[in-house]
């Protein structure tokens, strides 16, 4: 089981330049993935964008590949041609409007278009082999980080599903004396309101099963005992399975309603509380779990 948060980092040394990629993603119900890179990069987005899909399946993720030049001497050239033209024109622009030239004019010229040239460096196969093995390495690395948070959060969550089991064997003692209260009850209730003579004792003694059974909640008690072992069966599987816990989750709340729905019994109700309690918590976490 993983969890949806998770880092990852790698840095890779090329003889002129330093690439760094970074990976973190934080939980999303879809895979949400922002990437930047600089320019020179910008063919290869497909190719990351596959990778990270493809290993990482869910999140709001986030890859940023940074790119740092390590030696740029000799990395532009000037353009001495356009340079002297333009110093041609601002002498005759001097003299035309009888102003005196710039005492020191070479800033200027060298900030002119044209003048001062950068080439467009381009990627070439080889750096884009090396650079992409260190993606897969960040990768690699926030996967390790979301397996890690994702055991924290299995090993949390089962000690939440052993309470609720717990729970179910909690209530069995109050059982019992349950079920008596609740006849005790009926009975006393129809004596206050009904004379003894005009109660039909068989057809009163019928009435008390069919209610006291729709009052049974034994095959809750079950249905909730199977889908907690569910739910810690499917944390166990090997492939990461969040959304498919959460469907489980449904189905112990609806159980943990109904045992609480009939329960009649404050002992029992405490219980009940403390079930949901625990399942609340346990939905908070597979938030996060992907």
């Amino acid at each position: 089981m993983k969890s949806m948060t998770g880092y990852g980092k790698a840095t890779c040394e090329l003889p002129d330049k330093k690439v760094t990629i970074e990976v973190k993603s934080v939980n999303s119900k879809q895979l949400d993935l922002n990437i930047k890179l600089p320019a020179m990069f910008r063919d290869k987005e497909t190719e990351v964008r596959s990778l990270i899909s493809k290993q990482l399946e869910r999140g709001k993720i986030d890859c940023y590949i940074n790119l740092e030049q390590t030696h740029t001497a000799g990395n532009f050239s000037l353009n001495k041609e356009q340079a002297a033209r333009y110093h041609e024109e601002i002498k005759q622009l001097s003299a035309e409007l009888a102003l005196p030239m710039p005492e020191d004019i070479l800033p200027l010229l060298v900030r002119m278009p044209d003048v001062v040239k950068t080439p467009v460096e381009e990627l070439n196969d080889d750096e884009w082999a090396v650079i992409y093995k260190d993606v897969e390495k960040a990768v690699q690395l926030m996967d390790e980080f979301r397996l890690n948070e994702g055991n924290v959060l299995k090993n949390d969550m089962a000690q939440r599903v052993s309470l609720i089991q717990q729970g179910i064997q909690r209530i069995e003692p109050f059982e019992k004396d349950r079920i008596l209260q609740i006849r005790q009850r009926i009975q006393t209730n129809i004596a206050a309101a009904i004379a003894p003579d005009k109660i039909d004792n068989n057809r009163l003694e019928q009435e008390l099963i069919y209610f006291l059974e729709k009052m049974d909640f034994t095959e809750e008690k079950v249905r909730l005992q199977k889908h907690c072992t569910y739910f810690l069966e499917t944390m166990k599987e090997d492939v990461s399975n969040g959304r498919k816990m959460g469907f489980i989750t449904q189905e112990i709340g609806r159980e943990i309603n109904t045992l609480g729905s009939k329960a009649n019994d404050s002992n029992i109700q405490k219980i009940v509380i403390e079930m949901k309690d625990e399942l609340e918590k346990i939905r908070e976490q597979l938030l996060n779990v992907l």
